[in-house]
């Protein structure tokens, strides 16, 4: 142990200790103000010359005055010489002599001290009436403040100079001087400031562990693969759709990784300034090579790796390119080998230059997705540890219950189910409390101030009962959990509750019947009431744009054949079809040949069933709130028999957890009773 203190000291003697850095910005500004202002004063100091009060009076005589002024403060009279007598030898030699900058037209030029000021006054009233020419006397308080004028805009000046360029360079500190403005941004985290997230705080993403636990272990254990003549990755991109983890996961590297970790987003790139991103990409990597072996992480890396010409004007210079030039040649140029890796992530893939995304640059690209219902479960376990739960909590539920949640939308449920049951002043966080969670998620914030007309209420009544009734006799629809008509939201005064399969691969069959599903509440209007509202214009907007995928992407019409016009590289702002006219109008025609069969089809649907609609939209009026149980005891169970999704994960178990509860104690008493007791 003492051989040990001893080596450690002496390592502590041999590393030189640091020295702050001299703040050369304070300085050069400092010096520059001085220059200046020096150079302001000599160019305005009046190199007045000081006469008796005879030679005033031969000045008023001979015409040459052009303004008195008295300074009664300091009883000085000073005189300013007309610009035509300023040519004459007795002045123009007299006041060269003692300007320091030579001779001063502005003036004033001359001055004399006076002792009694009336004394003064009343002989200049004599002068001026001997001498009608004269200027007219000035009166002033005195004090030459005329410095505060000429001086004060440029401090001014430079002060905003100074704190714009603090500003723009990030502050104080070595790195947010003037001349550190092209260094790199990154965050250092090593040995002294190590992340403490691990690779078991990531849940749900198995498959893209495996891959960075890979660059991790061959940083730690180099030999287990270069023994056999493998070669570390140069680089990995993180890919995925918002909220399922890429940081998250880029963390635990940072956590697991017994190496620097610099960390950065692709914005810090980015400067008005010409070649500043391009030179903070040098310097990045210069600093990586020094701390090698190391990995570094980029942020949002299509804030500068974008596809290079796009969009860009013929002859511009795009200070983005450089910086994605300067970028490219670093992780693969000329002399790149120094085990520096490359961790980047982004949610855009397809706009990321293609020069970026080769191998040798990005050898791997790990893709991130939304997770499973199995994968769920896991990230509700990892956000579920601080929070306070009840025993009769069932996780599988929640999971099937949140299809399609990224792990961001997970915390957030969590979170909401314990601010909910805060709330009501509760111990522990229910089952039901993390229901009102989800449906806060997916359908907004309850409106219990919201009054709707009785007119209205039936209207969203029937049409949320057209929904329920079309999809549970609909073979391929996704099957309800639960219907309300409690306004929730920005606009929706309806809300609506599936739980969709586990799928990646749609027929043409499940397409249609989703429509016509989504067709239920405009069909149920029609037939119940004769007449259409504005309720369903986002259930058109998903049905419109299902029916021109079916027809233009995915090769589903018989009259189009198998063609798809979908270009996955195409730029968003392109403006051509990739058809002609005639095609677009028969594709429009096919459309709305598609749409008018599936809402055909629903009518006769409910049409069938109106009995079951009426008795749905009658319990939605009374009660607000169906559950997946309640359309079972009303009009009995779907006529199919597979099970779905929820019903295999959950062991069978149909009924969600808010049925043990009162229908009323999911967080809506008070709308449920507010609304019930407008009349009917």
């Amino acid at each position: 142990m003492a051989d040990k203190e001893k080596d450690k000291d002496k390592e502590k003697k041999l590393i030189p200790p640091r020295v702050p850095k001299p703040n050369y910005q304070m300085w050069i500004i400092l010096a520059l103000t001085a220059v200046v202002l020096g150079i302001t004063y000599l160019k305005n100091t009046r190199g007045m010359v000081e006469i008796q009060s005879s030679r005033f009076e031969d000045m008023i005589a001979a015409g040459d005055v052009k303004r008195v002024q008295l300074l009664k403060r300091d009883a000085v009279i000073q005189i300013t010489l007309k610009p035509e007598a300023l040519q004459n030898a007795k002045y123009k030699i007299e006041l060269e002599k003692d300007g320091p900058l030579g001779l001063s037209q502005s003036g004033p030029h001359f001055f004399y001290k006076i002792g009694d000021q009336n004394f003064f006054e009343n002989k200049y009233d004599l002068l001026r009436k001997k001498y009608p020419n004269a200027p007219d006397l000035e009166n002033e308080e005195g004090g030459n403040y005329e410095w505060i004028t000429s001086w004060g805009l440029l401090v001014l000046l430079l002060v905003g100079f100074w704190m714009l360029m603090r500003r723009m360079t990030g502050g104080g500190g070595p790195g947010g001087q003037i001349f550190n403005i092209g260094k790199s941004k990154a965050a250092l985290f090593d040995a002294e400031s190590k992340v403490k997230i691990t690779f078991e705080d990531v849940a749900g993403l198995e498959e893209a562990k495996e891959e960075v636990k890979e660059i991790v272990d061959f940083l730690k254990t180099p030999q287990k693969f270069t023994k056999l003549g493998g070669k570390i990755p140069k680089g990995a991109l993180l890919v995925g759709p918002p909220g399922t983890g890429k940081t998250l996961l880029a963390k635990a590297v940072a956590g697991e990784a017994a190496v620097p970790f610099f960390s950065l987003s692709g914005s810090d790139f980015v400067e008005m300034f010409v070649g500043v991103g391009a030179a903070r990409v040098r310097d990045l990597f210069k600093q990586a090579k020094e701390k090698a072996p190391c990995i570094v992480f980029i942020d949002e890396i299509d804030a500068i790796g974008r596809s290079r010409g796009r969009g860009q004007l013929p002859g511009a210079n795009d200070e983005r390119e450089n910086t994605l030039n300067s970028l490219l040649v670093e992780m693969d140029g000329f002399a790149t080998d120094s085990g520096v890796i490359i961790l980047a992530a982004t949610n855009r893939p397809d706009v990321l230059d293609s020069a970026l995304l080769r191998p040798g640059r990005f050898d791997r690209q790990i893709s991130i997705d939304k997770p499973d219902i199995a994968g769920r479960e896991q990230i509700f376990k990892v956000h579920l540890k601080p929070i306070k739960l009840s025993k009769d909590l069932d996780i599988k539920k929640l999971a099937a219950q949140t299809p399609g949640f990224a792990g961001a939308e997970i915390a957030n449920v969590c979170n909401e189910a314990a601010l909910i049951a805060a709330r009501r002043d509760k111990k522990e966080v229910e089952m039901i409390d993390f229901q009102d969670a989800i449906d806060r998620v997916i359908g907004g914030l309850e409106k219990k101030n919201k009054i709707i007309s009785p007119e209205e209420k039936r209207i969203v009544a029937y049409h949320e009962a057209g929904h329920a009734v079309a999809g549970w006799f609909l073979e391929h629809a996704d099957p309800l959990v639960k219907v309300s008509i409690v306004p929730r939201g920005v606009a929706a005064l309806g809300y609506a509750q599936y739980l969709p399969k586990e799928q990646f691969l749609y027929q043409t069959e499940q397409l249609t019947d989703e429509m016509c599903m989504a067709f239920g509440g405009r069909a149920a209007e029609e037939l119940v009431f004769e007449k259409i509202s504005t309720g369903a214009l986002s259930d058109l907007e998903r049905i419109t744009k299902l029916a021109y995928s079916m027809v233009t992407v995915y090769g589903m019409n018989k009259a189009i054949g198998n063609i798809s016009f979908y270009d996955s590289k195409q730029s968003e702002y392109t403006f051509n079809k990739p058809y002609s006219d005639a095609t677009a109008e028969k594709i429009d025609q096919e459309v709305k040949k598609i749409i008018d069969n599936a809402f055909e089809r629903t009518k006769r649907l409910l049409s069938e069933h109106r009995d079951k609609l009426e008795i749905i939209a009658k319990e939605l009026l009374e009660k607000e709130i169906l559950f997946q149980s309640d359309l079972e005891r009303l009009i009995g169970k779907r006529p199919f028999a597979h099970q779905t999704t929820y019903e295999k994960f959950t062991n069978g178990a149909v009924v969600p957890a808010e049925k043990k509860e009162p229908e009323n104690s999911n967080g809506t008493s008070e709308t449920t009773k507010e609304v019930s007791e407008i009349p009917k």
